[in-house]
């Protein structure tokens, strides 16, 4: 995919795999620049009347056209649509991210792990057929929430679907706690979800200006202790809890651009690198912080966790992005944290 470069009071470049590439991509950014000059010359962007817009869609050689896209994207709810998921080398973020590729998205695999990030976006592509663009980026950081933004609407030339999946957890009573420690979980889990909308929400209000009938989505994967508290987990409860309080006022605020704002709140992903990792995961965290009575082992403090879901088991990856797809697909719910915990959390 060719690459138009910017540079200020030094001029435009464009990159491609060959010289043709690159000279058909200057020649399209030109031809648009002198049209965005001519339109703001003769009273700024006029949009297209309705009758003018009906003749496009229903001429004979487009409606044709347009069957054939859909019968070529075979019926995916996706084909066509942009997303990104932060954290999704790995993981649930990685779950999400395959099957919004198997709907039909293109999709951006972000991630601190620039390694995972361009080896899972390689997988899904060739396993999916779907473009996808690996970015390596920090969601606390705000000129790489930007950078990510950008690099996305340049790949792909827009962005719908923005899943918030990146997060961490540092566990550990008031004592144990740190302030460095707080202050981390708080700025991953709850200030980069204030940025990332942001900056999603940006783009996405441009692409309503185009199109009055477009919606887009900004969902949070939360988690069930955003529902109730969490003993010794205060500092990863509390910014869950501040993540809920963002996703309502961000969905009153979006709105009117028609972009929805949802959260999902799944229960504990007991096989995946956050609880199982050996090292840093939560088995390990909670066994050492005594949160789980008695427990001596990683699997007594598993078969704790476990004993507590009506469903008797963890979260799994399909539960969590079926959750996901629903959200996309319902166009009159917004606001919402929806819980996955196979009963453990339970609506009051």
């Amino acid at each position: 995919m060719p690459k138009v470069v910017f540079a200020k009071g030094v001029g435009m470049f464009t990159l491609g795999a060959s010289l043709k590439e690159a000279r058909t991509a200057a020649a399209v950014w030109a031809d648009a620049m002198k049209i965005t000059v001519l339109s703001e010359n003769f009273g700024g962007v006029s949009h297209m009347a309705p009758a003018m817009v009906d003749f496009i869609v229903n001429w004979e050689v487009e409606s044709y056209r347009a069957k054939v896209s859909l019968a070529a994207g075979s019926g995916k709810k996706l084909t066509g649509k942009i997303a990104i998921v932060t954290g999704s080398a790995q993981g649930f973020g990685e779950g999400i991210a395959r099957h919004l590729a198997a709907e039909g998205a293109s999709v951006v695999i972000a991630d601190m792990n620039q390694a995972g990030a361009e080896a899972t976006a390689a997988k899904i592509a060739e396993e999916f057929g779907v473009p996808t663009l690996p970015v390596a980026g920090n969601v606390s950081d705000e000129d790489s929430v930007k950078a990510m933004m950008e690099e996305t609407v340049l790949a792909f030339g827009g962005l719908d679907i923005f899943v918030n999946n990146a997060g961490i957890v540092r566990a550990g009573s008031l004592d144990e706690m740190t302030k460095q420690n707080f202050e981390l979980v708080t700025a991953v889990n709850y200030t980069a979800y204030f940025l990332c909308a942001k900056y999603a929400s940006k783009v996405m209000k441009l692409q309503r200006e185009a199109a009055p009938e477009y919606m887009a989505d900004i969902i949070e994967i939360n988690s069930k202790s955003g529902l109730s508290g969490s003993n010794k987990n205060f500092a990863y409860a509390g910014s869950k809890f501040g993540g809920l309080g963002l996703t309502q006022s961000f969905a009153m605020e979006l709105a009117p651009y028609g972009i929805k704002v949802n959260a999902v709140c799944p229960g504990n992903f007991l096989d995946g690198p956050l609880w199982s990792d050996p090292e840093k995961g939560l088995f390990v965290q909670y066994l050492k912080a005594g949160k789980v009575p008695g427990a001596k082992t990683v699997d007594d403090v598993r078969k704790s966790y476990e004993s507590k879901v009506p469903l008797g088991r963890g979260c799994r990856v399909e539960d969590l992005a079926t959750a996901v797809l629903y959200i996309i697909a319902q166009k009159y719910e917004t606001g919402q944290a929806v819980p996955v915990t196979g009963g453990q959390e339970m609506l009051k």
